[in-house]
């Protein structure tokens, strides 16, 4: 769902699992979007980057069934993953690296119109035929 219309409401976007069963309600605007190249990364969104949005914690509500599952990633950090138990998507995660914040799979939102990601994360995984061309990107490996 893109941003509210009326003027003085607060933005809402939802994303949601293949199926539906799942949804991320986020209030406001994300606090960081990023784009990471890192290999578990890769594995998750099935491409060769994936690209994930921030709210704080209390921005974002979960609707519906879910389980989590714990992996440690690239960093050495846990991360715990909630996806739809029926579909499979991964529809929020939280990152001991950023813990106060929980990540969204942008493509989660279905939104061409999303804001495009200011980070770009991992980049000695990036493949070399990638080039990820945002303004104002900050690249980091």
């Amino acid at each position: 769902m893109a941003p509210a219309d009326r003027a003085g409401e607060m933005t809402r976007r939802i994303a949601t699992c293949r199926c539906g069963g799942l949804t991320a309600t986020c209030t406001g605007e994300p606090v960081r979007i990023s784009v990471c190249h890192c290999l578990e990364c890769q594995k998750r969104s099935g491409s060769a980057f994936a690209v994930q949005a921030r709210w704080p914690l209390d921005q974002v509500e979960l609707s519906g069934a879910f389980h989590e599952w714990v992996r440690v990633g690239e960093s050495g950090r846990p991360a715990t993953f909630r996806f739809c138990p029926n579909c499979g998507a991964t529809v929020t995660f939280v990152s001991a690296s950023m813990p106060d914040l929980t990540a969204v799979p942008v493509g989660a939102f279905a939104d061409p119109t999303f804001p495009a990601p200011r980070f770009s994360v991992f980049e000695t995984r990036r493949h070399p035929w990638v080039h990820v061309a945002a303004e104002d990107m900050e690249h980091w490996d």
